[in-house]
């Protein structure tokens, strides 16, 4: 029987929140570049009593997006993607995080625009980073959005020799990321779809844990004391905004980016954590 199918690329606690909720009665192809990520969470979630297949898939490479989509359709039509994939500033070297988080990005939501069902809705979870940087010109942003994305990495403001280190660049893919989903939402619109962005702040999972030790650890750990909340935040409070942009109730919702950061960013801009200089 022909089941509407949910891709989730990155097997990690968001995409599993967010799938827990909006996943029940799909099938759901959840993707990782290590195999094994995916497997642990298809068995979670499979033994809670959901229909999900894991499948080893690298965000860097369009054929292996390619791939995961083909597996989707081989249970009925595309009607939902979670992109919830990527490398942190301490986990990879300058050109792996553009080619993942950027790249990589863009390629799955094109790649998935190009098949989505009627009513069919993208979640892209990128970062408060993204709106952590200095303003980028018109001209920048628009390359952003609507480079085709096999030039992407080939703009001159992304070259290595322009980004000042890992974090950067991850605060450019991150900006890419909700750019890319403002064009990505005019396009998905024309198959009565719709994609929308969430930008979380700190949310305790592994990666965050791999950045609280890493060598910025005492800055985020700072960020999240000083932010309004006074806590980092938790997967299923991003599944919470994932729930309304996927449900009906989110139907007039397309292209925009959901910032959900405790305040860090309000704070960082307007509060105890703006930076002295």
């Amino acid at each position: 029987m022909s089941k509407n199918v949910m891709l989730w690329a990155g097997a990690g606690q968001i995409g599993l929140a967010i799938a827990r909720r909006m996943g029940y009665g799909k099938k759901i192809i959840v993707g990782d570049k290590k195999i094994e990520n995916a497997q642990t969470m298809a068995k979670i979630m499979n033994d809670a009593g959901y229909d999900v297949v894991p499948v080893e898939m690298d965000l860097s490479s369009r054929q292996s997006i390619k791939a995961l989509i083909a597996e989707g359709q081989k249970y009925g039509d595309i009607k939902d993607m979670i992109i919830a994939a990527g490398v942190s500033p301490s986990q990879a070297p300058i050109e792996m995080i553009l080619k993942v988080d950027l790249y990589g990005s863009a390629v799955m939501m094109e790649e998935v625009g190009k098949v989505i069902a009627p009513g069919g809705c993208g979640i892209m979870i990128s970062s408060q980073s993204g709106w952590r940087m200095p303003a980028l010109t018109p001209e920048q942003d628009a390359a952003l959005a609507t480079a085709p994305t096999e030039e992407l990495l080939s703009l001159d403001f992304l070259q290595p020799s322009q980004i000042k280190d890992t974090l950067h660049a991850y605060q450019m893919a991150k900006r890419c990321n909700e750019k890319r989903v403002m064009a990505e939402a005019v396009k998905w619109g024309e198959r009565g779809a719709r994609i929308n962005d969430i930008a979380p702040g700190i949310i305790v999972t592994p990666l965050a844990i791999d950045e609280f030790n890493g060598p910025r650890g005492d800055f985020y750990k700072n960020m999240f004391a000083k932010c309004p909340a006074g806590r980092p935040g938790t997967p299923d409070e991003v599944a919470n905004i994932a729930e309304l942009l996927m449900s009906d109730r989110g139907a007039f919702i397309s292209g925009s980016t959901f910032l959900a950061d405790g305040g860090a960013t309000a704070s960082y801009y307007y509060g105890p954590l703006k930076p002295a200089n």
